[in-house]
């Protein structure tokens, strides 16, 4: 990128602190595919004057998938490192592209000692439109098809359903809903650390599934808020071989390509 993402320990070094700490997560940080929407959202928060801040090298993983798999100590003990880094740089504010760091950030630290106010990207960027500070223009996508998948972690678990709806009517775009959404939302198959595993045996992939459903509205794209529902639709994508009609991309993407950044 052609601008400098500076760190919490640069910051401080300054006697300075950011609006918001951008938490990247696991997968936003060595996933190839979901570097592209840490890269998107750092776009977009660098374009509109946005002073944020990354952990670099002191993040480590929020211990979700170690929680949900069912070792409480390895996630206390990489929880506990992590809010002593948060609350060393006196963090007030975290952003996230990740559902699953949003919802443990949010709800499972503040038990540990770790209490901040935690935003979902399409929560803050809703937030940033409301203030005046982002203004999206979407006529690339104007007429598009788009359908939404709503991440469990996001949606059913934390009852947002709005942001990132919301943003993607800015793009003038024909956002259709599946039959199974919001609170009848269905899963990607990736939660509860199963995206770290083979599936078991059974008729059907939860995946192969959801995108079925998904196809069925002949979208242009479906849009996810989530990197792990982004590899799953992905998967499901090219298990139809529609890869080359319909794109998987997350709302900060298509925002991002309709800023042309």
């Amino acid at each position: 990128m052609d601008f400098n993402i500076k760190t919490m320990a640069e910051y401080a070094a300054e006697g300075k602190s950011p609006e918001v700490l951008f938490w990247v997560g696991c997968a936003g940080s060595f996933d190839d595919r979901a570097k592209k929407i840490t890269k998107a959202f750092c776009k977009i928060l660098n374009k509109i004057g946005v002073e944020f801040a990354v952990l670099g090298q002191e993040e480590s993983c929020t211990g979700d998938p170690a929680k949900r798999a069912g070792n409480e100590f390895v996630f206390q003990m990489m929880a506990l490192t992590n809010i002593e880094i948060l609350n060393a740089y006196e963090v007030k504010r975290i952003v996230t592209a990740c559902p699953h760091c949003f919802n443990t950030l949010k709800n499972e630290y503040p038990n540990l000692g770790g209490n901040y106010e935690v935003m979902h990207h399409t929560q803050f960027l809703k937030k940033l439109m409301e203030e005046g500070r982002l203004k999206i223009e979407g006529g690339a996508f104007s007429g598009k098809k788009i359908t939404f998948h709503d991440p469990c972690y996001l949606g059913r678990a934390n009852d947002e359903y709005e942001a990132p709806r919301l943003l993607l009517e800015k793009l003038d775009a024909e956002l259709v809903e599946m039959k199974r959404c919001k609170t009848n939302g269905l899963c990607c198959g990736a939660g509860g650390a199963q995206m770290f595993k083979e599936p078991e045996k059974g008729k059907k992939d939860i995946n192969i599934e959801r995108t079925e459903e998904a196809l069925s509205f002949e979208p242009k794209v479906i849009a996810t808020g989530c990197p792990f529902c982004n590899t799953m639709m992905t998967d499901g994508v090219k298990h139809f071989n529609k890869n080359d009609e319909v794109a998987v991309k997350d709302i900060v993407e298509l925002l991002a390509e309709a800023e042309d950044l």
